[in-house]
């Protein structure tokens, strides 16, 4: 199966006209709320200190780059937001992930035409401290690569690329983020998602990458968290499932 970065962003689009599709709007509902209340909190505190960080950042630099602060200024801008939208999204995923799950198990019975278990309110619950156990390996997974990224944006040479860098970086934890709901709902481990996403990486990325490029932008970040749910479950059963990509079988299990 040939990779194409290009099929990412048309998962999400698909995953966006999904919303309102009976059957999945009350799995919708809860999603959504969560992400207005926590991203709605979030960013009314980080605008009240936006200025602060601003200036934080451009005083590691160097003061021999001092002359270049007026260029540097949009950089930092930039990165701040790059880094912020992650981190919200990580915030409101973490807090969501059960209902995410449920959101993707649902997508998926409706698209596929088979039913959907029975979960019911005491199964979410009971399966709670399992999802979430995953969304902390999910965050140490994440902790290292961010640690180089960062000390790599403070080095003045790569300095202007740092906005890149950690868009680069939370466009392949988007990926793994989202396409681990479907995934973990047939009990897939967080090594076999990682190998599974890095087999079809470029479309994996295009996917993440969309993701990231929406959570920076006002109201329609509010949106993609159960449209990034939904795209990745279409892309789940269009390209990674075994049934359609036989090299995602045997090769994978075992993997913790």
């Amino acid at each position: 199966m040939i990779a194409n970065p290009l099929l990412g962003p048309g998962y999400l689009w698909r995953g966006m006209q999904m919303l309102g599709r009976p059957g999945l709007r009350r799995y919708v509902l809860v999603p959504l709320l969560l992400n207005l209340v926590i991203f709605g909190f979030l960013i009314g505190l980080s605008l009240a200190q936006f200025r602060d960080w601003i200036e934080q950042l451009l005083g590691l630099l160097p003061t021999w780059l001092d002359f270049l602060r007026w260029l540097l200024w949009p950089i930092a801008v930039l990165l701040l937001l790059v880094v912020a939208a992650y981190l919200f999204s990580v915030v409101a995923n973490f807090i969501a992930a059960p209902f995410n799950g449920l959101l993707a198990e649902r997508a998926e019975a409706l698209l596929t035409g088979r039913p959907a278990p029975d979960t019911g309110f005491l199964g979410l619950v009971a399966d709670t401290p399992r999802v979430l156990g995953k969304e902390l390996r999910k965050l140490l997974y994440y902790l290292p690569r961010a640690l180089l990224v960062l000390i790599a944006s403070l080095l003045p040479p790569l300095y202007p690329f740092a906005p890149l860098l950690w868009f680069a970086l939370g466009a392949w934890m988007m990926a793994l983020q989202y396409c681990d709901y479907p995934m973990d709902n047939h009990r897939w481990p967080l090594a076999r998602v990682k190998r599974t996403l890095a087999g079809d990486r470029l479309t994996s990325l295009g996917f993440g990458a969309a993701v990231m490029a929406c959570t920076v932008v006002p109201l329609l970040n509010l949106l993609v968290m159960p449209a990034a749910v939904c795209g990745a479950t279409l892309y789940w059963i269009e390209r990674l499932r075994p049934e359609v990509n036989p090299s995602n079988r045997l090769h994978n299990d075992g993997l913790n």
